[in-house]
């Protein structure tokens, strides 16, 4: 299983940025998706996670981001609006068919991860 992800760069403060993941070589629509960011000097965290029927976010991105998914592409996007510093990170991708509900949160609970892009917003 292969997970490229692209649609990073450097957009201002409150601007917007829409990130892809491509996903290839496995069961597309049995995939738990998400999105998780790690920014310098701070720990690796959840941005958002989809499943077949229902979508989850971090607190913080809630109302800023949406995550979607296209099952005929076998396509992952998150929408990034109003974006502040504090996004600036590298975005990674991920996917696991055995990842639990409850553990959607956890970056140890998925098999699946792309390369990451960077997306750094400027004050």
């Amino acid at each position: 299983v292969q997970l490229q992800a692209s649609g990073g760069g450097l957009v201002q403060g409150g601007g917007s940025l829409r990130l892809s993941c491509a996903v290839s070589g496995g069961p597309f629509r049995s995939y738990r998706l998400a999105w998780f960011r790690h920014a310098p000097e701070k720990e690796r965290e959840f941005v958002a996670g989809i499943t077949s029927s229902s979508t989850y976010y971090q607190d913080s991105v809630k109302g800023r981001f949406t995550i979607s998914r296209d099952n005929l592409k076998n396509m992952m996007y998150l929408q990034m609006n109003s974006l502040t510093p504090e996004d600036t990170a590298v975005y990674y991708c991920v996917a696991s068919t055995s990842v639990i509900i409850s553990n959607m949160r956890s970056s140890s609970a998925y098999r699946h991860w792309g390369q990451g892009t960077q997306v750094t917003v400027s004050s």
